[in-house]
């Protein structure tokens, strides 16, 4: 389509051009219609500047007077196409005027101006120059029917020009759009890695992102990311491919969303209700990588895998999280904590192995412990008499005491599906 700051492709006659190839304004017509051009372009400009808010203060000083310099040099192009010889080339004369315009356009993009304004400031310009010129051509005698055709001609072009422009400013909101994108993935990528604060900032200036006070890390079905992101901070970031600890294979997500710490947890939280998501801690925005690194553990140990897809919050599973930091070391304490039931039938040894860690959560109380374990207050003094049997004078021992809380502190085979480890 377009490419750099010269149009690449378009028709190569254009309706301007076969238009003015055969129109007759003679020398006398087009020596003054060419003295009005300053005035024409000078009146353009402050037309723009008074009835386009966007431009209001944007094209004083010398910024005005290029402009006036670019309208002059357009419409002088088009002067100069009507007074060409009808076997000459009718395209050239308008190229460099194509090409200015199609810069512009690029330019006005980059400055942050829309799409709108710019044809806007078209609009204005064109009521001004037919006004201007038309009246420097009927004060110069041309005939009604080339006036008519003249002006034909004249909106034609600026059409033309206009076209060119908006081609260019397209051309560059893409081309930014896209460098933008890489550059935040990029950051992204950076930030999961856990990169130094000071290359993270250069890269946060880079992609245009205004870093925030915290970051939480979210991670999610990819088929998730669209919907959940139109619901967050538009300065949420975004990956799905080559996260760090997982699978390539795996179809998963991850957003950084920007301060969602205080009360601003419980409204993310209400975000992911219905998903499978696993939302890590809130941390300092240059420390993104240890939210991410909570909630990859939290899915690495299946505690986002509730069935009716419930989002999990990584702050209310705090002791499973830390028990699972080191889950071999968590089965060797078990093993050896519980080791005097091991010599019990394996049924009877899990009866007495809940029953005492209903007893250590409950810190003795009795009813509490029943009312927990469905059974009757007698049982539990029974069972617990066994637990004393085994372990003696032990379980007097602040040491010990703290050892089985730890051991049997998380989920049993039954609630986690996670293998129990062995009793004998």
């Amino acid at each position: 389509m377009f490419g750099g700051n010269k149009i690449a492709t378009k028709n190569p006659v254009s309706t301007t051009a076969r238009g003015a190839a055969d129109l007759e304004l003679g020398e006398q017509v087009a020596a003054t219609l060419r003295a009005r051009l300053p005035t024409v372009a000078e009146e353009t400009v402050a037309a723009v500047v008074v009835e386009v808010p966007s431009y209001t203060g944007a094209l004083a000083g010398e910024m005005g007077a290029n402009i006036e310099n670019a309208v002059e040099m357009a419409l002088g192009g088009f002067l100069r196409l009507a007074e060409r010889a009808q076997d000459s080339d009718p395209g050239t004369p308008l190229e460099p005027a194509l090409d200015a315009a199609y810069a512009l356009g690029r330019g006005e993009a980059r400055s942050g101006r829309t799409m709108d304004a710019l044809l806007s400031a078209y609009r204005v310009g064109a009521r001004v120059a037919w006004r201007e010129l038309s009246t420097a051509a009927v004060e110069s005698g041309l005939p009604a029917a080339t006036l008519a055709k003249f002006a034909e001609l004249v909106f034609a072009y600026i059409d033309e020009l206009s076209a060119a422009s908006v081609a260019g400013h397209a051309d560059e909101l893409a081309t930014t759009g896209r460098v933008r994108q890489r550059y935040l993935e990029r950051l992204t990528r950076s930030l999961l890695a856990g990169e130094p604060e000071e290359a993270l900032t250069a890269s946060a200036e880079r992609a245009g992102w205004k870093p925030p006070n915290t970051l939480t890390a979210v991670l999610l079905p990819a088929g998730q990311v669209r919907a959940v992101v139109s619901l967050l901070d538009q300065q949420t970031l975004q990956s799905r491919e080559d996260l760090p600890g997982l699978e390539s294979s795996e179809e998963t997500a991850v957003l950084l969303v920007p301060d969602m710490d205080g009360v601003g947890r419980v409204r993310l939280i209400r975000v992911l209700g219905g998903r499978h998501a696993v939302a890590g801690p809130a941390r300092p925005w240059a420390a993104a990588s240890s939210s991410f690194n909570r909630a990859l553990r939290a899915l690495e140990l299946g505690l986002g895998d509730d069935e009716d897809g419930s989002p999990t919050d990584t702050e209310e599973h705090l002791t499973e999280l830390l028990l699972g930091a080191d889950l071999e070391a968590w089965e060797d304490l078990r093993a050896a904590a519980l080791e005097p039931l091991s010599g019990l039938p394996p049924a009877k040894a899990q009866r007495l192995a809940e029953t005492l860690r209903s007893w250590l959560l409950h810190q003795g109380r009795r009813d509490d412990v029943a009312a927990d374990l469905f059974v009757h207050a007698q049982t539990v003094r029974y069972r617990m008499g066994q637990v004393r049997e085994l372990y003696g004078d032990r379980l007097n021992d602040p040491r010990m005491i703290l050892e089985l809380t730890v051991a049997l502190a998380m989920p049993t085979h039954a609630d986690s599906g996670r293998a129990e480890p062995a009793l004998d």
